[in-house]
């Protein structure tokens, strides 16, 4: 009896403590209900803002920092770490005044208090860094028309331009201009791997290629409406599969709550050919679309020692010769819009009224057979360069352009190769995007200004006109706003005449979260805002 006894005891104790430990990971699991999960297909590069160039660079630092100013989702200039501001009469000087309560995350290099509160100095020198040669930033072009800046206290940034750019405000808001605290960044030389910012989440851990996590500021100085504390999610934490395909099995999973844009690998799976999901997802997945400030596009080296590409014939041609509206329905399913009214994207001030180039096959084999007249070439052929998210693309281009004549071949490269080249002028014919970095068509119009030939700007297809320059300069010192609208309309008009690019649709935001996702905005320019974002137990 008494072994009985004892085993009963022992039987007892066991049952407790494996229920308290269960208790234990329950309560653990329902704390996952304030964790974010969302992946990455490529490896982020840096959590420095002075590199948030691409897209995964952004979302990242978007968690982290802040800026004098924001974008709110409609795309207006609101105050952010500047909580006013003044434009002299001359619209040369600009005058932020700061708020007192932004605090940077708590860091043990801040010494005693482990924080401290954003002061001016700390504004100067963030934007002072993206002129540094030895940081060599990709956002040094925001700076480039400032010719003073000063701090007359510790809650005033005076900063003077050389020359009137009505964009300069919006320019701010990108996520190159974030503030930074200029002690901690002087001292710290590995700032892009144990970043310090301000923003609605701080950086815990981040293991390259493999996850990233950030937890909640509690120091965050926003609140939502009824004087909540934002954010309401306890954690982000970053996956970095590489196969599209996985990632899109994982969110089927739940195990991660985002799937962001559409990939041909699982498009046909969530959604039907009208764009909207099927069936087998509608109880567990939520859709969310918009306007995207992102034209999709083939670019045209106009220096190419290639004669058929460099002939204005052939790429006419290749913008009458395939269907744009058809390429959508079918390989897109329904999302985004045929990119015939120019290279401004739909959703921006400047976008064109007039179709430029509309599926006319007819008109397309007219201008191959006046190439062949004029060169004597009975055989004209071109190669485009792309990559493999958009060999679909591509390859309907390639069908559709060989029924006019013109012989199209396909040349797949990975996304980095194909950077490194076109930058090199090394393609004749490449399929590129480009997504605005704030909300003013000069961001576009750029990729046509001669003063920005690659390798040294973002003219990849190196096009020069004299006429293009000089209104575009006249553009950027334009304050009315109507009247620079009207001169972006004609600059677009004056590109498109020329074709050094075949436009191919205007894009939308789509973004697939798990029904247990809420709070979730979407914008046109794309960036992921996580502070009003809830998730709850499934």
């Amino acid at each position: 009896m008494k072994n009985i006894k004892y085993v009963s005891v022992f039987l007892l104790v066991s049952i407790s403590c494996l229920f308290l430990t269960a208790c234990k990971e329950q309560d653990s699991e329902n704390k996952d209900h304030l964790v974010f999960r969302y992946n990455e297909h490529a490896n982020i590069t840096s959590l420095d803002p002075a590199f948030a160039k691409d897209q995964r660079n952004i979302w990242a630092c978007h968690q982290l920092f802040n800026s004098l100013v924001a974008l709110d989702d409609s795309l207006n200039v609101t105050p952010d770490i500047a909580k006013s501001w003044t434009v002299s009469d001359d619209a040369l000087t600009y005058t932020f005044t700061l708020r007192n309560n932004v605090y940077f995350h708590k860091d043990e290099r801040f010494g005693k208090d482990s924080t401290r509160t954003v002061k001016a100095e700390d504004v100067t020198f963030s934007l002072k860094r993206l002129l540094d040669n030895s940081i060599a930033s990709p956002g040094r072009f925001v700076m480039q028309n400032v010719a003073q800046m000063s701090t007359p206290n510790d809650t005033t940034v005076i900063l003077r331009l050389q020359k009137p750019f009505p964009a300069f405000l919006g320019l701010l808001s990108t996520k190159y201009c974030s503030v930074l605290p200029k002690d901690i960044v002087e001292a710290d030389t590995n700032f892009r791997s144990h970043p310090i910012g301000t923003g609605p989440f701080k950086f815990k851990r981040w293991e390259e290629n493999e996850k990233l996590v950030f937890r909640k500021n509690n120091l965050f100085y926003q609140k939502d409406s009824l004087g909540n504390q934002l954010p309401y999610l306890e954690a982000v934490a970053i996956t970095f599969l590489p196969d599209k395909q996985s990632e899109f099995l994982q969110f089927a999973q739940g195990n991660i709550d985002l799937l962001n844009a559409l990939d041909p690998s699982y498009k046909d799976e969530l959604l039907s050919g009208n764009g909207t999901l099927k069936n087998a997802y509608k109880n567990e997945v939520n859709i969310l679309t918009g306007p995207f400030l992102n034209t999709e596009y083939l670019g045209i080296y106009l220096d190419s020692e290639t004669s058929e590409i460099s002939n204005l014939n052939l790429r006419k041609a290749i913008n009458f010769g395939f269907d744009r509206h058809a390429m959508i329905t079918y390989l897109r399913n329904g999302i985004g819009t045929p990119a015939e009214q120019g290279f401004i994207p739909k959703g921006l001030p400047g976008f064109s009224k007039q179709r430029y180039y509309s599926y006319q096959p007819e008109k397309a084999k007219a201008f191959v057979e006046a190439y062949k007249a004029e060169t004597g070439n009975q055989n004209p052929e071109i190669t485009i360069s792309t990559n493999a998210n958009y060999l679909d693309l591509v390859e309907y281009i390639q069908r559709e352009l060989g029924k006019t004549g013109l012989k199209v071949n396909v040349d797949v490269m990975p996304p980095s190769t194909i950077r490194q080249q076109r930058s090199a002028g090394k393609l004749d014919v490449f399929r590129a995007s480009w997504i605005a970095d704030y909300p003013e068509a000069e961001n576009y119009l750029s990729l046509f200004y001669s003063k920005n030939h690659s390798p040294n700007g973002p003219n990849y297809t190196h096009y020069k006109n004299e006429s293009f320059d000089l209104l575009f300069e006249k553009a950027l010192i334009t304050s009315k706003t109507e009247e620079r609208i009207k001169m972006y309309s004609k600059l677009d008009s004056l590109v498109m005449s020329q074709a050094p690019i075949v436009p191919l649709y205007y894009d939308e935001v789509v973004r697939f979260t798990r029904k247990n996702i809420s709070g979730m905005q979407i914008n046109a320019l794309n960036l992921l805002d996580l502070r009003t974002v809830r998730k709850t137990i499934k």
